[in-house]
């Protein structure tokens, strides 16, 4: 049994391919999702069909793979049962794999009014409230309301974080500036807020500081040491009393296990991650392996929450499986770490290879490298890439739809009375 198709869990399925076992590949969603490119569907720049891929059409062709769309409540280790809101399955082995969700730092009430980005459907909200806000930016002759729909705030300096700033600056400076005839959408404020003292902590100080100088030439204001005390529908307020108003918040400053690791009756670190075993299997049950961002491996400092983890883990606890099924023994998990890498924007990015740090075109053109060659599908390499080129020379993002049937709602919030004000005091740009 597997719980999760993201990229541990796929990699667990088809590590098992050629092995006498039946797997059944457990998911509430029905696709595969690369989130690395997920922050590009919510800045417009692709649609979802572009990074994501229909599970039972992955594994079309492994026969020994039965995929059920459904929704896992809880884990039954005593009797090997995985508990669904439509029942219960049993299982001989089990691959826990269900990833993380941002975490508001038991402000859970901020979530309506600034979205995390997990999921397609965080990243079409975003797209909405971001488009949204130019829109009532271009009607309204209220020069307050105008200034708070043109300014963004996203808060956390993660990659995530980085990406989605520069990505909402270079849409405001560029692509959009010509389709408006009542604002100048280059005037657009971008902020990027960061608790920490620098922007992405897990990468080396100087390639910390070459981001915040890369972000700072496309427009996006840093506020770094700001603690975030309150969010609401009106914008942020920062420890010390300011007050940003801003129509758009983008939440990515952390993340939180998927409760389905509470269930398993096992010690979780802060984070609600599941501390495992050296070969990433739970004390007590050497059946149940727990992998990706669900897990805590590594002691005082973990492995981080990356792709290429999930991925070893996943191919690595299969063949665990068969070891075991064969009547041999586990061995322990080592993650080969090949680098890390994050963009920022047109030919911006950094990149941490070990003994290769560099940034810049360079750093950006290989990550473009990278994320192509890791999608999951011929026909997802082939309209990334075809999106890729379109928007470099034109500088176009033809995903730029609003959808939604509340499009004229404010972000967590009724509509004001009167939210566009007086049209007749609106001028016409030149």
């Amino acid at each position: 049994m597997i719980i999760g198709g993201g990229f541990g869990g796929l990699e667990a399925a088809k590590a098992l391919r050629k092995t006498n076992v039946r797997v059944t590949l457990l998911d509430r969603q029905n696709h595969h999702l690369f989130q690395p490119l997920l922050y590009q569907v919510a800045t417009a720049a692709l649609s979802p069909a572009d990074i994501a891929e229909p599970l039972r059409h992955i594994l079309r062709r492994q026969e020994n793979v039965e995929v059920i769309l459904g929704e896992a409540a809880r884990i039954d280790v005593d009797h090997k049962k995985v508990v669904t809101t439509e029942g219960s399955i049993d299982y001989d082995y089990l691959i826990l794999a269900t990833g993380a969700r941002h975490s508001y730092f038991g402000k859970d009430q901020w979530e309506k009014f600034a979205p995390g980005l997990k999921s397609l459907d965080d990243a079409l909200e975003i797209r909405r409230r971001m488009l949204l806000a130019f829109e009532i930016a271009e009607k309204t002759g209220d020069d307050a309301v105008r200034r708070a729909a043109m300014t963004f705030v996203v808060v956390g300096g993660g990659p995530t974080g980085m990406e989605m700033a520069g990505a909402i600056a270079e849409i405001a400076r560029v692509t959009l500036v010509k389709d408006f005839r009542h604002i100048d959408s280059s005037q657009a404020r971008v902020l990027l807020v960061e608790n920490a003292p620098r922007l992405i902590p897990q990468f080396t100080e100087d390639l910390s500081e070459s981001a915040r100088r890369q972000l700072r030439d496309i427009g996006v204001e840093v506020r770094l040491g700001q603690l975030v005390e309150n969010v609401t529908g009106e914008g942020v307020t920062l420890k010390g009393g300011e007050v940003i108003p801003a129509r758009t918040v983008i939440w990515a400053a952390g993340n939180a296990a998927s409760p389905l690791g509470a269930t398993l009756g096992v010690p979780l670190d802060r984070q609600g991650r599941v501390i495992v075993k050296e070969d990433c299997s739970i004390p007590g049950h050497p059946e149940v392996f727990v992998i990706g961002d669900l897990a805590h491996f590594g002691g005082d400092t973990p492995l981080p929450g990356l792709s290429p983890v999930a991925m070893q883990q996943g191919r690595h606890v299969a063949a665990q499986i068969k070891s075991l099924l064969a009547g041999g023994w586990t061995q322990r998990f080592e993650y080969l770490d090949k680098g890390t890498m994050a963009t920022i924007g047109r030919n911006k990015a950094v990149v941490d290879a070990g003994v290769m740090r560099f940034s810049g075109r360079l750093a950006w053109l290989a990550w473009l490298f990278v994320h192509i060659l890791f999608l999951i599908s011929f026909r997802n390499k082939l309209l990334v890439f075809m999106n890729w080129a379109y928007a470099y020379f034109t500088y176009g993002r033809g995903a730029r739809l609003i959808t939604g049937r509340n499009w004229g709602t404010a972000v967590g919030k009724a509509p004001a009375e009167n939210p566009v004000g007086d049209r007749a005091e609106v001028s016409r740009r030149p």
